[in-house]
């Protein structure tokens, strides 16, 4: 019997149903605008990758039967929207799973219509976006290929239309909650409200266009660069601070961008930011012409970055593990379109290649991107499709977090895979990226790498170095001591971690002279060098029997001839920094207020010199005294010298006093002389004296007074 209070209870209940049912447009599950459905073909291809991914669960919780089909070959996809589409709906319908079943078995809806066990996937599906779009009729295109089982499950869903919707209501009044959207663990929502507004990333395809012509290019399209991510609103971009040649847009512009010249050209490429880092991790690490192997199959477009950052004549990308003819000639067709020449696909597995292959001998740089559980990325359908990750980490990220047994199997593979890096013997560096979350993919995996030994003594270990990046935030300051980049899932990124492995410094000291010039020249350090060329007959026995002359007129072609030919003659290198002329002046000056205690004897064959060549004597033997000098200070090292910059000063004047004034007058006015330095180039490297006549400028000045002297440098 019902009391009173349940009565006016139930009533209470009655009257927020009704409300609720008239009431759809609180009815849906995300903030997605009003829609009108999609394709036939879209919700089909759903259907087969949620049979594929859905969680299946023990005989007696079973509420719905989802047949025996399992491993349903992927269906092909019209272009990348439909892909996206279909992937999108079905991991929705996935995170909704338990709760879709609930309002089938509720409304009666399953019960009532018994359909064939294969088809409860497209049920499901269908079901989802039926009511994320407010239970609204669906809009079909005249040409639109029809589909049996979707316009079925169609008509049964409509005729429910009002069941389902008390039995949504009911539900959110049971468990008293604003929208359904809170049924979802904390870490999938979390992420569902950052997916909405996480900033767009683009790089620069530099090969094509440089940033500056991007940028001008996106002014006159009516778009403000500002300053700094925070600002971005409306038609605005900012420059990223870690990667220079990437640019973030609002997320809302996404459909605009996507329809101008700069992305269809592909001068502009959509990627997430965590692949950019780890792209120029490597690049900072490269010398000119240093082959990069990349050895996890990455996306086409980490690829291509990465070649867009290389030179393309002198280095190559090896790219492991493509094995597909199909995927071969799409990855062909992306760098054609990109202009990037310098891919090299190997159809061989990283792991099965051996560290002693020849075609990888003269790569430096190993770029490691392995599968991972994407624990840090927002967006995972967007990645997963775009990075050419597993889709089978759907039905894990769905529910918020990785089986144990996935897990580990992804942190095997990732041993195995950074293990197998540091085998090699030319390589110098090895530069690991994941994007998850997870101690045990991250560090741990750097660990048991460091900790591995390779077998033989002619190879250094590895250690960890930071990534060559700038640091932009206090956070990042403070975890540098940990020396691996780590950024943390945010608003403004996602989450991803990058480790950089470099060998250690052989003790013996011993570089190759190649890498050295190379690794200078790279910087652009070799301005300065001069080479001491040897003897005619010496460059005759070092010429080989055929010798081809390299005629280029770039900096890139001097160089590479200036390797080639001083790599046979490298003993012969000598650095001379620059002396300023102040120096000098000084080392003059020491060496007149010190004068030697005990003056050397005239040699006999020097008494009978006469006095042009007693002056040019002592002149070059006062050269050699000063070269001896210069020789044995300390000359800086290369990356501590800079260039300076010559200083023009005028000395006191210099009263001479010539041989027939010894004994006149003292009244009569002395002969001023002044000494001009004019330039780095213009005084000798001996001693100051005035007969240096064409190094220096002397000026005359005879007063009409005996008057005192005037002081120019005062």
């Amino acid at each position: 019997m019902l009391t009173v209070k349940s009565a006016m209870e139930l009533q209470s209940s009655s009257l927020e149903m009704v409300n609720e049912i008239s009431s759809l447009d609180d009815l849906t599950i995300s903030d997605k605008a009003n829609s009108t459905g999609y394709p036939d073909y879209v919700y089909f291809n759903a259907a087969t990758i949620f049979q594929n991914n859905h969680v299946e669960k023990p005989q007696d919780q079973q509420l719905v039967d989802y047949g025996k089909l399992t491993n349903l070959p992927m269906p092909a996809f019209e272009d990348e929207k439909s892909q996206s589409w279909s992937f999108e709906l079905a991991f929705n319908a996935l995170k909704y799973q338990d709760f879709l079943e609930d309002l089938m078995i509720d409304s009666c809806f399953y019960p009532s219509n018994p359909t064939h066990d294969d088809l409860t996937s497209l049920v499901v599906v269908m079901l989802y976006d039926f009511q994320d779009r407010k239970f609204q009729p669906r809009l079909c295109l005249a040409d639109e290929e029809e589909i049996e089982e979707v316009r079925e499950v169609e008509k049964c869903l409509n005729s429910f239309k009002t069941k389902i919707a008390a039995s949504l209501a009911r539900c959110r009044i049971k468990l008293d909650i604003l929208t359904i959207d809170y049924l979802l663990p904390e870490t999938v929502r979390t992420k569902q409200e950052r997916a909405s507004t996480l900033p767009l990333y683009a790089w620069v395809n530099t090969i094509k266009t440089s940033l500056e012509d991007v940028c001008n290019s996106l002014v006159r399209e009516g778009f403000l660069k500002v300053k700094s991510i925070t600002e971005l609103e409306g038609l605005t971009f900012c420059q990223d601070l870690h990667c220079q040649d990437l640019l973030v847009f609002p997320a809302h512009l996404k459909a605009d961008l996507c329809g101008m010249e700069l992305f269809t050209d592909y001068r502009l490429v959509f990627q997430d930011k965590s692949c950019s880092l780890a792209v120029h991790s490597a690049k900072a690490l490269m010398n000119m012409d240093d082959n990069v192997i990349i050895g996890s199959m990455a996306s086409g477009l980490t690829i291509a970055h990465m070649s867009t950052l290389t030179n393309q004549n002198t280095s190559k990308i090896f790219v492991c593990g493509v094995k597909s003819k199909s995927q071969q000639e799409q990855l062909r067709h992306l760098f054609t379109q990109m202009h990037c020449k310098n891919i090299k696909l190997i159809p061989d597995t990283f792991t099965d290649i051996e560290p002693t292959d020849a075609r990888l001998q003269k790569a430096k740089i190993v770029l490691l991107l392995p599968q991972c559980t994407v624990s840090g990325v927002s967006n995972p359908v967007e990645f997963i499709l775009n990075e050419n990750r597993d889709a089978g980490l759907l039905q894990d990220l769905s529910r918020g977090s990785i089986s144990e047994d996935k897990l580990n199997d992804l942190v095997k593979h990732q041993e195995q895979i950074l293990t197998h890096a540091v085998k090699f013997p030319r390589v110098q560096a090895v530069v690991y990226c994941t994007c998850s979350v997870y101690p045990e993919e991250n560090e741990n995996v750097v660990k048991k790498a460091l900790a591995y030994k390779v077998e033989g003594n002619q190879v250094q270990p590895y250690r960890l170095s930071p990534p060559v990046l700038p640091l932009c935030s206090t956070l990042e300051i403070e975890k540098a001591s940990e020396k691996c980049l780590k950024l943390e899932p945010s608003e403004i990124n996602n989450g991803c971690f990058v480790a950089v492995l470099t060998r250690e410094q052989d003790p013996s000291g011993t570089v190759s002279v190649k890498d050295v010039l190379a690794r200078a020249a790279a910087k652009g350090l070799l301005d300065g060098i001069k080479t001491i060329k040897p003897a005619k007959k010496e460059r005759r026995k070092s010429k080989p029997a055929t010798q081809t002359t390299i005629a280029s007129s770039g900096t890139q072609d001097r160089i590479a001839e200036f390797l080639k030919k001083e790599s046979k003659e490298a003993t012969n290198i000598v650095i001379k920094p620059y002396i300023s002329n102040d120096s000098l002046f000084r080392e003059s000056k020491t060496r007149i207020s010190n004068p030697p205690k005990r003056l050397p004897k005239a040699s006999p064959s020097m008494s009978k010199m006469s006095p042009v060549k007693k002056i040019l004597s002592k002149s070059s033997a006062t050269e050699r005294h000063y070269e001896r000098r210069r020789s044995n200070v300390a000359r800086p090292k290369l990356e501590e010298m800079s260039v300076l910059k010559p200083v023009e000063m005028i000395l006191p004047p210099v009263i001479c006093r010539s041989h027939s004034s010894y004994g006149c007058n003292s009244k009569s006015p002395p002969h001023l002389s002044y000494f001009r330095w004019k330039g780095r180039h213009s005084l000798p490297r001996n001693l100051l004296t005035p007969t240096s006549s064409t190094k220096m400028s002397k000026h005359n000045d005879t007063p009409t007074s005996p008057a005192k002297p005037s002081r120019p440098w005062l």
